[in-house]
């Protein structure tokens, strides 16, 4: 039996999320989606980002139904059983036929054929049963706001140590939900071609130069595939707008780009480097970022092949990314706790790196998109421990400055900071969760 595009595309980016390690969002923009329908790319999307969402609460429901262990399943056979019981237990103007028959003839063309009767009779078992929702829990625990919000319990303990239950749930609670696009635009008439081409914008929630898109596709505007627009969460942009001025910057982890366009923008005089380890994604920088003034070099960040003397210096490390859950769900169920250790060497080695290129008097940014300690602070006491030669400043200086410019609205300032450091927290602000530190070398 014929099946639905939606529902092939959604099985088969999910079964590389899970057997290859491959995130979400890459393959959702890459060339597999282009022979389907807009219709057909919405209901992928959905799909994908639905299950890797709620992908526990789906097992529990799953286990509940089978007879056998879910770690006993093959990966094909559990990730068409995922696909299904989102469907039947949150898409609810999707008959519960179709999403059952689609699901067992994607295991009968996995060649899981003898799993078919077995994979059926799951799925009408979560389909006829009756789902209660029950009160909220007055007195919430980690064990409580893991199993309601899909999260693993681990990750949730570390986040109601550091952040407090209240803020935890909050976190929670925002990653299962559809982040806000966010755009920085490079120049006043692309925004009116936006709007011409049925692209609707509001106004940022931190930043005044920032965009929200509310309607249309911003990825088929003409302004996004020439380079005029840039993805970019206003966090993101709140961290590039952070960094500052001067003659010479450089971008030590520059790929996508997407600071780094932000930076030539706020320096169109300056000259700036933007290093990439990889080259294929040094040459996705070249063609993302047009600026005239950006020299990009594939390079490791740890070796340079620079001269320093830099004013300003932004070091946003690779981390784990547990301030993008939202946009990356498919993280909360590979990261382990022993991965933070090992991410905490490479940045406090990188942070090192970084501090070396500063000019005297110049000043980096080191900056995550992890909620993380190990990630976070933890990194700036390793690196500035016993150091004369640098010295951590506090952000609330360059949050004021961009508070006197009309740059940042966000009216509670205070909530965007923790001691002398930034931190945006999912679900207190309506942006991905982000950390920066601004470090000084003493001239």
């Amino acid at each position: 039996m014929p099946i639905a595009p939606a529902r092939a595309a959604a099985f088969d980016i999910l079964l590389r999320v899970d057997q290859q390690g491959s995130y979400a969002s890459e393959l959702l923009h890459s060339g597999r989606l282009e022979s389907l329908s807009q219709g057909d790319c919405a209901l992928t999307t959905e799909l994908v980002m639905g299950v890797l969402r709620w992908r526990s609460r789906l097992d529990e429901a799953i286990a509940a139904a089978s007879s056998r262990p879910l770690a006993k399943l093959d990966p094909e056979v559990l990730t068409a059983l995922r696909l299904a019981a989102y469907q039947l237990q949150h898409l609810t103007r999707v008959p519960a036929h179709a999403a059952i028959n689609d699901s067992v003839e994607l295991m009968k063309r996995a060649h899981k054929r003898s799993a078919a009767p077995f994979g059926n009779a799951v799925l009408r078992k979560i389909a006829a049963a009756k789902i209660t929702p029950p009160p909220e829990p007055t007195d919430w625990t980690a064990a409580l706001v893991a199993r309601e919000f899909a999260h693993p319990q681990w990750l949730v303990e570390r986040w109601v140590a550091e952040y407090g239950v209240e803020r935890a749930r909050l976190i929670c609670r925002h990653d299962l939900q559809i982040p806000d696009v966010a755009i920085r635009v490079e120049d006043p008439a692309a925004e009116k071609e936006l709007n011409a081409e049925g692209v609707k914008l509001d106004r940022g929630a931190l930043l005044a130069s920032a965009r929200i898109v509310t309607g249309g596709d911003i990825t088929r505007a003409r302004a996004f595939q020439e380079g005029r627009v840039f993805i970019l969460d206003e966090a993101s942009q709140l961290v590039a707008a952070l960094v500052g001025t001067g003659s010479r910057l450089l971008d030590c982890c520059a790929a996508p780009g997407g600071k780094t366009a932000a930076l030539a923008a706020r320096n169109p005089a300056a000259e700036i480097v933007a290093a990439e380890l990889h080259p294929h994604r040094a040459e996705l920088l070249r063609q993302r970022v047009r600026a005239a003034n950006v020299q990009v070099i594939q390079a490791d960040a740890l070796e340079l092949p620079t001269s320093g003397g830099f004013d300003r210096v932004l070091v946003d490390v690779p981390c784990s990314g547990t301030g993008t859950l939202a946009r990356n769900p498919e993280i909360k169920w590979g990261l382990k706790p022993e991965d933070l250790s090992d991410l905490h060497q490479r940045q406090a080695a990188l942070l090192r790196a970084a501090l070396g290129q500063l000019a005297p008097g110049g000043r980096a940014l080191y900056s995550t998109c992890s909620l993380e300690r190990e990630e976070n602070e933890a990194v700036i006491e390793e690196v500035l421990r016993g150091s004369s030669e640098f010295a951590l400043r506090d952000c609330r200086e360059e949050l004021e400055r961009l508070r006197s410019t009309g740059e940042l609205v966000w009216s509670d300032r205070d909530s965007l900071l923790s001691g002398k450091f930034l931190r945006t927290i999912p679900g207190v602000q309506p942006c991905d969760g982000f950390f920066a530190a601004m470090v000084e070398r003493r001239g």
